[in-house]
Protein backbone atom coordinates (compact mmCIF):
# COMPACT_ATOMS: atom_id res chain seq x y z
CA UNK A 1 0.00 0.00 0.00
CA UNK A 2 2.71 2.30 0.85
CA UNK A 3 2.87 5.76 2.87
CA UNK A 4 -0.08 7.79 3.30
CA UNK A 5 0.41 11.59 4.18
CA UNK A 6 -2.30 14.00 5.29
CA UNK A 7 -1.75 17.30 5.10
CA UNK A 8 -3.09 19.50 7.25
CA UNK A 9 -3.11 22.26 9.81
CA UNK A 10 -4.14 22.78 13.64
CA UNK A 11 -7.48 24.00 13.78
CA UNK A 12 -8.98 22.62 11.29
CA UNK A 13 -11.64 20.84 11.96
CA UNK A 14 -12.50 18.91 8.80
CA UNK A 15 -8.67 17.77 8.96
CA UNK A 16 -9.29 16.50 12.05
CA UNK A 17 -12.48 14.92 10.57
CA UNK A 18 -10.16 13.30 8.03
CA UNK A 19 -7.87 11.97 10.16
CA UNK A 20 -10.72 10.22 12.52
CA UNK A 21 -11.66 8.28 8.87
CA UNK A 22 -7.73 7.87 7.96
CA UNK A 23 -8.01 6.08 11.40
CA UNK A 24 -11.20 4.30 11.66
CA UNK A 25 -10.19 2.88 8.17
CA UNK A 26 -6.83 1.57 9.77
CA UNK A 27 -4.62 3.14 7.17
CA UNK A 28 -0.93 4.31 8.40
CA UNK A 29 -0.19 8.23 7.65
CA UNK A 30 1.79 11.03 9.03
CA UNK A 31 0.14 13.98 9.16
CA UNK A 32 2.37 17.02 7.48
CA UNK A 33 1.17 20.73 9.27
CA UNK A 34 1.19 22.95 5.87
CA UNK A 35 1.92 25.98 8.48
CA UNK A 36 5.21 24.75 9.17
CA UNK A 37 6.39 25.22 4.88
CA UNK A 38 6.03 28.18 3.10
CA UNK A 39 5.58 26.02 -0.53
CA UNK A 40 2.61 23.40 1.51
CA UNK A 41 1.49 26.62 2.21
CA UNK A 42 1.33 27.98 -1.11
CA UNK A 43 -0.04 24.56 -2.52
CA UNK A 44 -2.64 23.34 -0.24
CA UNK A 45 -3.22 26.08 1.95
CA UNK A 46 -7.34 26.54 0.50
CA UNK A 47 -7.15 22.67 -0.14
CA UNK A 48 -6.67 20.89 3.45
CA UNK A 49 -7.21 18.14 3.84
CA UNK A 50 -5.59 16.34 1.27
CA UNK A 51 -4.17 12.54 1.39
CA UNK A 52 -1.45 11.83 -0.82
CA UNK A 53 -0.24 8.70 -1.23
CA UNK A 54 3.66 6.94 -2.32
CA UNK A 55 3.32 7.54 -6.03
CA UNK A 56 1.98 11.01 -5.50
CA UNK A 57 -1.49 10.45 -6.33
CA UNK A 58 -4.01 12.59 -4.25
CA UNK A 59 -7.34 12.72 -2.68
CA UNK A 60 -9.01 16.17 -1.32
CA UNK A 61 -11.65 17.21 0.63
CA UNK A 62 -14.45 16.34 0.33
CA UNK A 63 -14.02 12.42 1.47
CA UNK A 64 -15.71 9.80 3.24
CA UNK A 65 -14.56 6.29 3.56
CA UNK A 66 -16.32 4.55 0.28
CA UNK A 67 -14.18 7.52 -1.41
CA UNK A 68 -11.37 6.60 0.37
CA UNK A 69 -11.01 3.19 0.34
CA UNK A 70 -12.02 3.46 -3.60
CA UNK A 71 -8.61 5.86 -3.82
CA UNK A 72 -6.80 2.87 -2.61
CA UNK A 73 -8.00 0.45 -4.29
CA UNK A 74 -7.15 2.38 -7.80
Amino acid sequence: MGQLTLYTTAGCHLCQHAEDILDAARYEFVAIDIADDLGLMERYGVRIPVVRDAVGRELGWPFDGTQLAAFMAQ
